[in-house]
């Protein structure tokens, strides 16, 4: 179960902090290749009801004439793009209505550029990549869609894990410290409890960490989202293994249902497919009845495995 009292993600809680805004100024420099000075140029517009898995991963903010929106992800995922988007029209809206811009008028209005940009450090070695919507316009089977999208979106994954892109981690030390601090309380995972481990790497932390007086100040909050994001990754990672079990099974399937159709186009009986593929035949007669009534209904000579097994699992109590 997920603890959902502290809504900051550690990376958020840092870099999205009011108090601290000459941490996300470096940031945005690192990131940018920057040099800005004025952390008070910095107008925070993070969503606060934004929840990814009961916590709130993601900062948003104002700066001269970009809108950035930074989120930090410990699991891959390529759909970054998608929910990149719909926060964006969420941020926007709500930037046209705190500046009383009139999108109804006839001159152009005037609206920050967006910069997106995910911080990836999962446990998984990924590349640094630009992850584009456009990948997302496919058919249910995958297929690529020919027509020119009218939205493009493109986010900067960039990977934070202690060791991975030195330049940015010298040009950032809050990025640097943090990155530390995440793999400490790895390491000591390895042999203890997460609370123990939290605790053992905040109290190894370097003299010269810009954030050791600031997570030690905050040291039950910071646990506390610690163990939180533990939890989360473990989800995770049953979600994952759970799709890799659905995975198989459906592979199997799809191998099953080409192979008696094969098997159907040489005129075999049900018997002899069941011989042949040591099958069950109430399985066989099943996935027979599967192909007939789906070819009967989408009134279509051409065979797509996929689309049987859809039918198949829709109807196989009627089969």
């Amino acid at each position: 179960m997920i603890n959902t009292k502290y809504k900051d993600r550690l990376f958020s809680f840092i870099f999205g902090n009011a108090q601290r805004k000459d941490w996300t100024l470096s940031l945005y420099n690192a990131v940018n290749g920057s040099s800005y000075t004025n952390p008070d140029d910095i107008e925070l517009m993070t969503m606060e009801d934004v929840l990814y898995m009961g916590m709130k991963n993601d900062m948003s903010f104002l700066l001269m004439d970009t809108a950035n929106i930074y989120e930090q992800q410990s699991t891959y995922n390529p759909n970054m793009p998608i929910r990149k988007l719909m926060y964006a029209a969420r941020l926007y809206d709500r930037y046209i209505h705190l500046k009383k811009l009139n999108i109804y008028s006839t001159r152009q209005v005037h609206l920050p550029v967006p910069k997106l940009v995910t911080f990836y450090n999962g446990k998984d070695d990924r590349e640094d990549r630009i992850l584009e919507l456009k990948d997302a316009f496919q058919t249910e089977d995958g297929q690529s869609i020919k027509a020119e999208p009218d939205i493009q979106v493109r986010v900067r994954m960039i990977n934070i894990n202690y060791g991975k892109n030195r330049e940015l981690m010298a040009a950032c030390k809050p990025l640097s410290d943090y990155a530390w601090f995440i793999e400490e309380i790895r390491k000591y995972k390895e042999t203890m409890e997460i609370e123990s481990a939290v605790d053992h790497a905040l109290e190894n932390m370097p003299g010269d960490s810009l954030l050791k007086d600031f997570l030690t100040a905050n040291k039950a909050e910071v646990k506390q989202m610690c163990i939180t994001e533990y939890n989360e990754a473990e989800t995770m990672e049953q979600f994952r293994e759970e799709g890799r079990k659905e995975g198989q099974e459906e592979g199997e399937m799809l191998r099953l249902i080409k192979m008696v159709y094969k098997k159907m186009l040489k005129g075999k009986t049900n018997e002899e497919i069941a011989a042949d593929m040591e099958e069950d035949i109430v399985l066989i007669e099943q996935i027979k009845k599967a192909v007939i009534e789906y070819k009967k209904d989408c009134g279509s000579e051409e065979f797509q495995a996929a689309r049987v097994l859809e039918y198949y699992e829709k109807n196989k109590k009627a089969l």
